[in-house]
């Protein structure tokens, strides 16, 4: 299976449905953490619906409106990242992350996230990447820093989370701007 090392024992690789089982027990692992900020650990909630969420991104792939990935590390799901959207007539998109706690402080994500939006602009021709997150949701809020991403702005109460009106920050980065100066 074709897949890209973002560390000695830590691989990012294209979700595929047969990867749902795996998804599943990933999910299981970090369902509390993950679903403090986004909605994905409420819609993998049993085996069908891992099933469903993967198939919808296999959609997009095949549509070219979304891509997904898995982050392993030994050989274990701990985390993803995908293109949520993808328009390549217009030259944007939205990158998007979740990890389980096991995974956190490693800087995965943030390395995942290079490969996806180096390819975005490089290969694509991508024009805009952008980043939406949670004003809560600080470690989120830290990766989209690191990736040279600038904060655009606030939707302020934007959707609901688990009852609660939640902001949306937004942060991009455009084609000239990749890859950004200074330290990774």
């Amino acid at each position: 299976m074709f897949s890209i090392d973002l560390a000695d024992d830590a691989r990012l690789f294209p979700m595929e449905v047969r990867h749902a089982e795996e998804f599943l027990a990933h999910m299981d692992r970090g369902r509390e953490h993950i679903g403090e900020h986004i909605l994905l650990a409420d819609v993998v909630a049993d085996l069908d619906s891992a099933r469903t969420f993967i198939a919808s991104y296999a959609q997009k792939a095949a549509t070219d409106t979304g891509r997904l990935y898995g982050i392993r590390v030994g050989g274990t799901l701990v985390g993803g990242v995908l293109f949520r959207t993808f328009d390549a007539a217009a030259g944007t998109c939205e990158a998007g992350c979740w990890l389980e706690p096991a995974a956190a402080g490693r800087g995965l994500v943030t390395q995942a996230c290079r490969v996806l939006i180096d390819w975005a602009f490089r290969e694509r021709g991508m024009h805009r990447v952008e980043w939406h997150a949670s004003s809560a949701n600080k470690k989120s809020l830290a990766v989209a820093e690191r990736l040279g991403m600038t904060r655009e702005g606030v939707l302020r109460q934007s959707y609901v989370h688990r009852g609660i009106r939640r902001d949306t920050e937004i942060w991009a980065v455009l084609a000239d701007e990749w890859p950004p100066a200074g330290p990774s």
